[in-house]
């Protein structure tokens, strides 16, 4: 389900691929060649969420945003960058995720977390509010702990990825 909110409809790149049962809500950005998969919400309605091109949201993630209060002065969008993995059942509030990053299953990760690109977030996880994760390592753990720079194999698994889901939901789209 795509709808409207507060006169804000989401805007989809029609390279993208939404599951009917995803459901996207008000101000949403799907870039080119990424996919939201079943009983994925993301939902836009208090601010902005923006999602790159070649990101994959899996299976039941929630994505949302924080809303403009007393102890959010005007809020906080969510940024998901360029070929990201987010892994089935993850949640992202009102943070900023680079590029080439993987978040795993059941990852959490609160208002404020900065991811820089190529990060690995293992299944799990959690990434408290307002931390920032530097680039190039695998974090585990909750609250997630730097654990390892990321090896060269892993490193190319985070653009295998990305290629992957892009040929999956052009094999979706097409069915």
């Amino acid at each position: 389900m795509i709808r409207e909110f507060k006169n804000k409809f989401p805007n989809i790149h029609p390279t993208a691929y939404i599951d009917d049962s995803a459901v996207i809500i008000g101000d949403v950005i799907v870039g080119k060649d990424s996919s939201l998969w079943p009983m994925t919400v993301v939902r836009g309605d208090v601010q902005a969420i923006k999602i790159g091109k070649c990101t994959n949201i899996q299976d039941a993630c929630v994505l949302h945003v924080t809303h403009d209060g007393e102890f959010s002065p005007g809020g906080a969008p969510l940024l998901v960058g360029d070929s990201v993995t987010v892994g089935h059942r993850a949640t992202l509030h009102a943070c900023t995720i680079g590029n080439l990053c993987l978040i795993g299953m059941s990852a959490t990760i609160m208002d404020g977390a900065v991811l820089e690109d190529k990060i690995i977030i293992g299944a799990g996880s959690l990434v408290p509010a307002g931390k920032q994760l530097e680039s190039g390592h695998l974090y585990v753990g909750s609250p997630v702990k730097k654990i390892r720079p990321i090896n060269q194999n892993e490193m190319a698994f985070l653009k295998y990825s990305a290629e992957h889901y892009v040929k999956l939901k052009e094999l979706h789209k097409n069915s």
